[in-house]
């Protein structure tokens, strides 16, 4: 906590020259706002796969990838094993080595090891780098800097540590920071995911395994603390069949990173069926399997998601030559990346329209005051006061490159303040550390220092071991504080980020601005909104560092969610009561069947009632009986209510949209297997077309790619959505699912190119034991364009 005296002497700033050479004063960089558009790799790399991003000491964002053939259009028949990029916007990246080099792989990895989906952070003065192995396994290698050079630290996670996947399951891991220092590692794949608390370095587990997560297909975690709670993103659906890809971005939340998390409608991640809290996925714009997420935070305080998707145009490479010999036809999956909005607190893209594909306003990546102090960077302009024993002076970091060094013996409070000022709603940053192995002194970002009775400064106080944010105002201070958690080093570099948004002011400290506060502070501000002052840095009582110093105006966050497809006018030639008895076609002459499977299906007491049917409607196999009416033309959205009682596997009933055997989408209940090898099964709302695959070699005629949506139940209700795009001459089918007929979980879209009409049809199939009743086939005219 800062001393009386101490305030003091901040309150009276006294100019004194700096004692170094200052070329004129520069302006100040104006905050970006440019636009991009996505994939924002294209033209630098071929594919991204599993990107993750961090912002590094120089102030450059750096991403990192699984290892694929990035440069095959270039000529190149192999794979880069872990990629790195390099950006200063988000938007413009430029490749940057790999973290092994092919006769640089670790002597014990595997024979034909794939590294894949690296996770990336700044922990203890290091970059820590993990990665999952092909044949299963957790690795990590560090870095002082986001380039390296990597050193290899072995496995962290192995095929023993508890995790109940299949064995090629033990990956996509990710990390998250508590608020008292304590490291947990998320991974899992295939359909189970994991979490285990590390030790002190983040080298290691060093605690129990708890399962906190289970969907079919279900890979990708990635961590998140946002307020009091955790956010589990994953994906599910299936990354990587080209055009046919039906990976979804989901996410649940809870108050402990050990969990229960749970979905914005209080479902379970561990419960055995397919989840809602859906944040990203297919729209029909062209990109396909949208999934395997970060979360990176911009200058702004606005959130991105990065992710990967495949071009449904271009979706496939020919064979490539890979480490384990098998020269698979690899998808196509660039990174994107796409605003985060979080909504009632959730997250979810572009307000819940999806991947973009068009201009997009792009991350604020320079701050509107302030410095990077990298490059033609200088002091001119930049004010020092307070005791005049402290030296401001620019030097060189090999990890950071330039950085501000306070020297000399400051007994009271130092302060250096950017030129130009900025107020209202903002946020401002700065990187700090101490630079002595003193017990005292305090080192801290000037908010907004506007006279000498006026200003607002957070502090990163070793003496108090807290977080201190003093604010003077007329003369009087208010000093609000946090503990910071035991094991943090006051010697190394954290980032300390403070957002004001009209009267109330948060500051957070922590590692590497990934969300993992150590420690946050509230106060609120005498004034409706903060004036327009100085931001800068401070040090009291010990030599200190700062680097990447700024302030940029606070984004104004999207509240409101993109509608969903509402029913409009009713059709009733396209729909069924089911209130006749004996068989559907004798009672309503519109249906008719596909593969003679009248007298299996009956009506009575207002329902079509069918037992499942013991064959299939997948890929060259077409033995299920299917029953069918014409749709209506134009827009429009069908729905069915279903009882269903299966409980084994590929027993599955539901609606299709449906122009012929190999062409068709399908939202069904499905059953299926679990691989934890306990005797459950999945119950899941399946969502899923069939078609061409003509870019593989040799081609597929058919192939087939479910989606998964929100959770079914004993009664479930099914919509599909049907829009004609006459800009891509593609039937464009979204679907949703409800358990209570009220509140509705609204997944992706698929795509197929329109060659003939679709027909709404009803499906019982693939096993026998089970029955489906359906209550009603209603279709309506779509009254929105959701």
């Amino acid at each position: 906590m800062r001393s009386p005296r101490a305030a003091r002497l901040l309150a009276a700033v006294v100019i004194v020259p700096l004692l170094i050479t200052a070329p004129e004063a520069a302006p100040a960089v104006p905050t970006a706002t440019g636009t991009y558009t996505n994939p924002v790799t294209e033209g630098t790399v071929d594919t991204f796969p599993d990107p993750t991003v961090i912002r590094g000491g120089d102030g450059d964002w750096y991403a990192y990838g699984t290892t694929n053939p990035i440069f095959n259009s270039r000529g190149e028949s192999g794979e880069h094993i872990l990629p790195v990029l390099r950006s200063a916007d988000m938007v413009r990246w430029t490749y940057a080595g790999d973290v092994y080099t092919a006769g640089g792989r670790p002597a014990w990895w595997p024979a034909g090891t794939r590294p894949f989906a690296p996770d990336i952070r700044y922990v203890a003065g290091s970059y820590h780098l993990t990665y999952g192995l092909s044949g299963g396994g957790v690795a990590l290698a560090t870095a002082p800097t986001p380039t390296g050079p990597w050193t290899d630290r072995g496995l962290v996670v192995t095929l023993a540590d508890g995790c109940p996947t299949n064995p090629i399951g033990t990956i996509d891991q990710a990390m998250v920071t508590d608020g008292d220092g304590t490291h947990h590692l998320y991974w899992g794949s295939y359909d189970t995911m994991c979490v285990a608390p590390m030790n002190a370095d983040a080298t290691r587990l060093a605690g129990p395994t708890t399962i906190v997560a289970r969907g079919r297909r279900a890979e990708g975690a990635f961590p998140v603390r946002r307020g009091d709670f955790y956010y589990l993103f994953f994906s599910d659906g299936g990354c990587c069949q080209g055009a046919f890809s039906g990976y979804s971005v989901k996410v649940g939340r809870a108050d402990n990173p050990l969990g229960p998390f749970v979905t914005q409608d209080g479902q379970s991640l561990t419960d055995y069926s397919s989840k809602g809290g859906i944040v990203a996925a297919a729209n029909g714009n062209g990109f396909v399997g949208p999934g395997h997420n970060a979360v990176q935070t911009d200058l702004s305080g606005q959130d991105w998601l990065v992710y990967h998707a495949i071009p449904a145009a271009d979706p496939d490479f020919p064979p490539v030559d890979t480490a384990d010999g098998t020269k698979p036809a690899l998808s196509k999956r660039p990174m994107l990346i796409d605003r985060l909005d979080w909504v009632d607190g959730w997250p979810v893209l572009r307000g819940g329209a999806g991947p973009s594909s068009g201009p997009q306003r792009a991350p604020v990546t320079r701050a509107a005051v302030g410095s990077t102090f990298n490059g033609p960077a200088r002091l001119g302009g930049w004010t020092p006061g307070g005791d005049p024993a402290a030296r401001w002076s620019l030097t060189e970091e090999p990890a950071s490159g330039g950085v501000l060094t306070q020297s000399g013996s400051p007994a009271g409070t130092s302060v250096l303040l950017a030129p130009g000022r900025i107020g209202g709603d903002i946020r401002a940053g700065v990187r700090l550390k101490l630079a002595d192995a003193g017990s005292g002194g305090a080192v801290g970002l000037v908010i907004s220092a506007r006279d000498p009775r006026d200003s607002i400064t957070a502090w990163i106080d070793r003496a108090d071991h807290a977080l201190t944010v003093s604010v003077t105002d007329d003369g009087a201070t208010t000093t609000r504080r946090a503990a910071l958690p035991s094991t943090f080093d006051h010697r190394a570099w954290h980032d300390l980020a403070v957002e004001v948004r009209g009267s109330a002011l948060t500051a957070e400290v922590s590692e590497d601005s990934r969300g993992d506060a150590q420690a946050t502070v509230s106060v609120p501000l005498h004034d409706s909104k903060l004036q327009e002052g100085r931001v800068g840095v401070a040090s009291r009582g010990a030599p200190a560092v700062a680097d990447n110093l700024g302030a940029a105006p606070l984004h104004k966050p999207v509240t409101t969610r993109v509608p969903d497809p509402l029913p409009g006018a009713p059709l009733p030639a396209h729909s069924d009561d089911f209130s006749g008895t004996g068989s559907p076609e004798e009672t309503d002459p519109a249906w008719s069947w596909i593969r003679g499977g009248a007298g299996s299906a009956t009506e009575g007491e207002g329902r079509l009632t069918w037992p499942t049917q013991g064959a299939e409607l997948f890929n060259g196999t077409n033995t299920a009986p299917v029953l069918l009416r014409d749709a209506p033309p134009g827009d429009f959205i069908v729905e069915t209510k279903l009882a269903f009682d299966g409980t084994k596997p590929a027993q599955q009933a539901g609606i299709l949209l449906y122009e012929n055997d190999d062409r068709y989408f399908k939202l069904v209940h499905s059953v299926l297997p679990v691989t934890e090898g306990d005797g459950a099964v999945f119950h899941q709302t399946e969502f899923a077309k069939e078609g061409e695959r003509p870019t593989t070699t040799p081609p597929t005629p058919v192939f087939y790619g479910p989606m998964f949506g929100g959770p079914p139940a004993a009664v479930t209700w099914l919509r599909l959505a049907y829009h004609y795009n006459s800009a891509t001459g593609a039937h464009d089918v979204r679907a949703g699912s409800s358990t209570d007929g009220v509140h509705w979980t609204w997944g992706g879209t698929w795509s197929m190119p329109r060659r003939g009409p679709l027909r709404i049809g009803l499906v019982s199939m693939n096993a026998t034991g089970a029955t489906a009743a359906f209550d009603h086939l209603h279709t309506f005219r779509t009254a929105n364009g959701g």
